[in-house]
């Protein structure tokens, strides 16, 4: 190629370059933050437009992304909060990847499209996020093998339209969640075909109200557990189950009778468990392939005659489950039966397994029992053994059903398909059944409850590899072929069999290429044949993608050198006047990205750190705050407090926010404010004021929250609103502040510590509602078994918990005290401190539990109309609030108790707890005496004296 040519092609991949990037979707962000996160991120995921066909693993509707499928990818790091700003994102699968780790952001709640969310095979640990309960749309929920813990959340029952539920091969712990009236629960998932619960540490019993006729479960899988008690009688109702295991448990007492209603069963596995009733009576149940009640100390009975009913039965598992008596001639010659296990119990007299037995039986298992005789005919099953039976004493013990023990593995693996193997294929490659020699991707198969026992039957393998490559053909994937090999049972009573996938057309697979496999048997698109039963994929480490593309060298005519020579000064005219165009194109985009980056404008060199990670906030610029509040005039002014200037602004939708902007000189360090904006923006609760953004920029720091139009409760109780607050108004405020807190200190990830509770951090929205508000002194508890964050003394006089004061141990009892104060304070309406005197001194000392109302009518507010009648609940009300204000946290309740306790006082008011607070009427209004703005904050303490010392003085 011509020298002169180059620069001009330079310029050329430039112009398209820049002219890409300025059309950059808008999510493009936040999947850039999500790479930030990971190792070992797809090579494709670059340039500007993720939605341009490129990024392996995206799909997109417009420009929005609506699918990331990355399977097998190597991934290495956490999922980011950012996640949660794809709001139009339907599909989330990154399974097999070992190396992503850490808990589960709970931001994935914010996904309201999500239909699908498939992570099995990853090393996430924590809890389970309670928002996953906040996903309406979500049909298909796999978690299994990864490290969670903590108990199942009862929110998961509010998944109306869940189809698949797989938490299986983790470490929950506790019960398992059903309704009650005021929480959700698993009974609730009446669309839900599976419960995958297996192997995990669920305790306590398996709640009766899980199971009603209403459910359309088809597979129940409890198995490897700690659950105690008996078997609900409820489970009998659901005549759509095909699968249960509730094997290797510690259930007990009968099984329920109705159990053989369950006519549709085609695999039923109790063993393993203290079950000591009655052997159950499994009549009717016709198309019971695998049964397996072994193990149990079942009341001691003949062998039951029910069993040679059962015609599809391909194995009956019964060892150690007190039988006595002879077995029946006519078991052995049920059609399909391929294995009988009794051994172990108390089995007599003469063994005959018939001269016509079934030729499909393969096991023969009467070890241990107290058969005399075996009546040996010609021939008998390829494994019958009798080891301990009195049968195999004397001069019949070298007989081989008397040393013979039992194997059940098989050496199969999938034949060549009519060709030769190549001799070697060289390092790290593999001979496919077509003989081709390339890199597999390789994983283990999982049945948990395959519906027969014989594993050397090849036939049955040959079916499962069809349907597979069908499944492949039919989702245009590039598989040349599948093998199969050393099908086992496991520990788990699992059959595990090997997979090596092929790639056609090359000798390794893409990303893509893996991504889509990944996928196909991750979200079960993939069904294997009946007889398998419910499965699990999974898949290895792939190390041998090759994302280098070869590219060929095209040669350049010498007519196209010399027309371009020609061109040459057209291009390049016509290339800077494009460049001119591109340059404002990308300055927009750039201007774009910062405004909807909440980092983009984040300065590293002063120390504030990596990016924020943010739920819903964003991130404003000087220029944009500095127009929604008209150049911050003096008119926009609504006060001033601790933290700087106060302002209400109004963004260019319409929408009213109130800007604290920190007065200049008592900014925080970029750390601390970027720490800050990161709690705020994840805390989200209808009783909490919510962070609308936040600005980092021109030296300039401001936070941004909705604006709540009725001003402070402190307002509201002085009058200065005009706002007449009855009884009824009063107990809402206090249930729904309460609700705001036991969010934060219970269901908040990390639980935080508001440290600041007070009438004027309460505000009050256009429907009276309740709304926590001003966390600048909040604390967030790290780690798990945190307790108490040792800190400065910080907080509002009046408030203060006094323990803390003394102990500089902060806890959550300290908002709990501080709330009890703010409870005393709406039947006063009276200042925590007034005049000297303490609220809670004056509250004790006036009051008389023995006469009405606690003789406490001389401090009550008048406005609430002093009669027993109009204030039903008020003495239980101070009970509460005295409650909170002990002198030591451990005889204080929890934010969660005060909360039941509100909803009981109301309901013993007459008033719904959870009936929706109506627009402000003139029965909570008198003439307006102005309105100062909510945002303010009231003295702040940092030292000095307690009231206690103050009253003193």
């Amino acid at each position: 190629m011509d020298i002169r040519i180059k620069p001009l092609l330079v310029l050329v991949f430039i112009f398209i370059h820049v002219l890409l990037a300025s059309g950059q979707t808008e999510d493009v962000v936040y999947l850039q933050a999500l790479m930030d996160n990971w190792q070992n991120k797809p090579p494709s995921w670059v340039g500007s437009d993720p939605c341009d066909g490129k990024w392996i693993g995206i799909k997109c509707t417009g420009s929005r992304v609506t699918s990331i499928t990355l399977a097998s990818n190597n991934l290495k790091g956490e999922i980011s909060g950012d996640i949660g700003q794809l709001s139009e994102l339907q599909t989330l699968d990154l399974s097999y990847n070992t190396g992503l780790t850490g808990s589960l952001t709970p931001d994935i709640g914010s996904l309201k499209k999500l239909t699908t969310l498939i992570l099995v095979g990853c090393g996430f640990n924590g809890p389970i996020p309670d928002s996953l309960g906040s996903l309406p749309q979500l049909s298909y929920l796999a978690l299994n093998f990864n490290g969670f813990t903590g108990p199942i959340p009862p929110s998961l029952g509010k998944l109306t339209e869940l189809y698949w539920l797989d938490l299986a091969n983790n470490k929950l712990s506790g019960p398992i969640p059903v309704s009650d009236g005021t929480a959700p629960g698993l009974d609730l998932l009446v669309k839900a075909k599976h419960f995958h619960f297996g192997s995990n540490k669920l305790s306590g019993q398996i709640p009766a109200k899980l199971f009603s006729s209403k459910m359309t479960l088809k597979h129940v899988l409890f198995e490897d557990n700690q659950l105690t008690g008996t078997i609900p009688l409820t489970l009998g109702l659901v005549q759509t189950l095909e699968v249960l295991r509730l094997d290797r448990n510690s259930l007990s007492g009968e099984v329920p009778s109705n159990i053989k209603n369950l006519t549709s069963i085609n695999q039923l596995f109790l063993s393993n468990n203290k079950l000591n009733g009655p052997l159950p009576n499994l009549t009717g149940m016709t198309i019971l392939n695998y049964l397996d009640m072994s193990n149990n100390p079942f009341k001691p009975s003949q062998f039951p005659s029910w069993v040679s009913s059962l015609q599809s039965l391909t194995t009956l598992m019964m060892q150690d489950t007190r039988l006595q008596g002879e077995v029946p001639l006519d078991i052995f010659s049920i059609p399909q039966i391929e294995t009988v296990v009794l051994s172990n119990n108390q089995i007599n007299g003469t063994l005959d397994v018939g001269a016509t037995y079934s030729n499909h039986l393969q096991l023969v298992d009467m070890s241990n029992n107290s058969i005399s005789v075996f009546a040996q005919r010609s021939n008998y099953p390829d494994d019958l053994i009798l080891i301990g039976n009195p049968a195999c004493m004397g001069m019949k013990a070298t007989a081989p059903y008397c040393v013979r023990s039992t194997e059940s593995n098989s050496s199969y693996s999938t034949p060549p398909n009519n060709c030769i193997p190549a001799a070697t294929c060289g390092l790290y490659k593999v001979s496919s059944p077509n003989c081709k020699c390339s890199y597999p991707y390789t994983g283990t198969l999982t049945f948990r409850a395959p519906s027969f026992s014989d594993l050397g039957n090849s036939t049955i393998y040959t079916s499962l590899e069809t349907s597979m490559m069908t499944s492949f053909e039919s989702n245009y994937l590039p598989v040349d072929s599948v093998s199969l090999g050393q099908p086992t049972k496991n520990s788990d009573d699992y059959l595990e069999i090997t997979l090596d996938i092929f790639p056609s057309g090359d000798e390794r697979f893409n990303r893509s290429g893996i991504s889509r496999i990944g996928f196909v048997l991750s979200n079960q698109t993939y069904k294997p044949p009946h007889a398998f039963g419910p499965y699990f994929f999974i898949a290895h480490n792939y190390d041998y993608f090759s994302d280098a593309f070869k590219r060929k060298r095209k040669s350049v005519s010498i007519g196209v050198i010399i027309g371009v020579s020609a061109g040459g000064c057209v291009l390049v005219l016509l290339l800077v006047i494009a460049g001119i165009y591109a340059y404002r194109q990308k300055a927009r985009a750039e201007r774009a990205i910062v405004k909807n980056s909440p980092f983009a404008s984040w300065d590293p060199d002063k120390g504030s750190g990596g990016r924020p990670q943010l739920k819903g906030a964003r991130s404003f610029t000087f220029e944009e705050l500095k127009a929604c509040t008209n150049n911050f005039t003096a008119a926009a002014n609504i006060g001033s407090g601790g933290y700087g200037m106060v302002y209400r602004g109004s963004l260019p939708n319409g929408q009213l926010v109130a800007i604290k902007r920190a007065q200049q000189g008592s900014t925080q360090g970029g750390l601390e404010f970027k720490t800050e904006i990161e709690l705020l923006s994840r805390v989200h609760h209808k009783n909490l004021v919510s962070l609308v953004g936040f600005c980092f920029d021109a030296g300039e720091q401001m936070l941004v929250y909705e604006y709540i139009v009725n001003g402070t409760l402190k307002d509201s109780l002085s009058g200065r609103t005009g706002i007449r607050l009855d009884w009824t108004r009063r107990l809402k405020i206090t249930l729904g502040a309460a609700r705001g807190l036991h969010y934060l200190h219970e269901l908040a990830d990390p639980p935080i510590i508001h440290r600041d509770v007070k009438s004027t951090n309460i505000l009050l929205d256009e429907r009276l509602n309740a709304k926590v508000s001003d966390f600048g002194l909040c604390k967030p508890l790290g780690e798990v078994d945190q307790t108490h964050v040792t800190t400065q003394v910080k907080g509002t006089m009046g408030y203060m918990d006094p323990e803390y004061y003394m102990t500089q141990q902060l806890t959550e009892k300290s908002d709990v005290y501080s709330f009890g104060i703010v409870m005393l304070e709406l039947i006063t309406a009276r200042n925590p401190i007034e005049k000297g005197k303490y609220i809670v001194r004056l509250v004790k000392e006036a009051m008389d539990t023995g006469k009405e109302l606690y003789n406490l009518r001389e401090v009550l507010d008048p406005i609430l109309g002093l009669s027993s009648e109009a204030l039903q609940g008020l003495e239980k009300f101070v009970d509460v609030a005295l409650r909170c204000v002990e002198e030591t946290g451990d005889r204080r309740p929890k934010m969660s108790e005060v909360m039941k306790e509100m909803e009981n006082i109301m309901e013993l008011a007459g008033i719904n707890p959870n009936a929706e607070s109506t627009n402000t009427s003139e029965s909570y209004e008198v003439k307006s005496k102005g309105n100062s703005h909510p945002y303010l904050n009231d003295f702040s303490y940092s030292g000095g004296l307690l009231p206690s010392e103050l009253e003193a003085k």
